[in-house]
């Protein structure tokens, strides 16, 4: 039987090139984000794929999209918990609280409730266990300028994953995290075009796909291993030396 992974965020970016790659290795694919259309195109051409259209800060839908991917796979692997937002920069003096809620509703809140749901049926299925993969981004170790709100949730998806990695510990449950820097994705290429013009030095990126199979080589593991924390990122980004 395929090994199975669900994907947040799966529509689009890191997501998107993730579940690209976990098909081409063969594994089942749960598709999960809040536009429908582009988790279909994927399912439409692989087998293994399943769209599961949703809010991933909708505890009751999360929920319904778990029980259907159980139905169709059986168990649940690994879970890669990458959905995020970055909302607009600024310091924090001009930062509305609605962006600073809903950075947190999604990054953190939303990491919380896929996080939960997962650890819930891996605790259940027999054989025992899974692994669930954080998106923390390298601003878990060190801000951007202008960043509070993304920032504020990376640093808590840290503290998320090693609390998960104590507590599922009884049941073969491993997580680690993947801290990410300048993968070249719509968000990061949009980063980008707003450096040029305010006539910002562009950063160094790296091609997503090569992210995509360090999340691979994490979910492939035993689970007697774990990649607790890793650091993947543009080899002449500026990480070293801002934070």
């Amino acid at each position: 039987m395929p090994q199975t992974i669900l994907i947040t965020g799966a529509g689009s970016g890191i997501g998107k090139a993730t579940a690209l790659q976990f098909l081409k290795s063969g594994w089942s694919v749960g598709l999960i984000g809040r536009r429908e259309k582009p988790l279909e195109d994927i399912a439409s051409v692989h087998k293994t794929a399943l769209a599961l259209p949703c809010d991933v800060t909708d505890e009751q839908a999360i929920e319904q999209a778990f029980s259907r991917a159980v139905e169709k796979f059986g168990n649940i692997d690994v879970l890669f918990n990458n959905a995020g937002i970055y909302t607009p920069g600024a310091t924090i003096d001009e930062i509305p609280i609605d962006d600073w809620k809903r950075s947190v509703e999604v990054n953190l809140t939303g990491s919380f409730i896929c996080a939960k749901q997962a650890f819930k049926v891996m605790r259940a299925q027999q054989p025992q266990g899974g692994r669930i993969i954080n998106n923390g981004s390298v601003s878990a170790q060190s801000p951007r300028p202008h960043s509070t709100s993304y920032t504020a949730t990376k640093h808590a998806i840290t503290g998320l994953t090693k609390s998960i990695s104590l507590d599922g510990r009884p049941y073969d449950i491993a997580c680690g995290q993947i801290d990410i820097g300048n993968a070249r994705t719509e968000m990061v290429e949009a980063m980008a075009r707003r450096n040029a013009e305010a006539g910002k030095e562009t950063e160094a990126t790296m091609d997503v796909d090569d992210v995509a199979r360090a999340v691979l080589h994490m979910a492939q593991l035993p689970l007697e291993a774990n990649v607790q924390f890793m650091t993947i990122m543009a080899t002449k980004m500026q990480l070293i030396g801002r934070g």
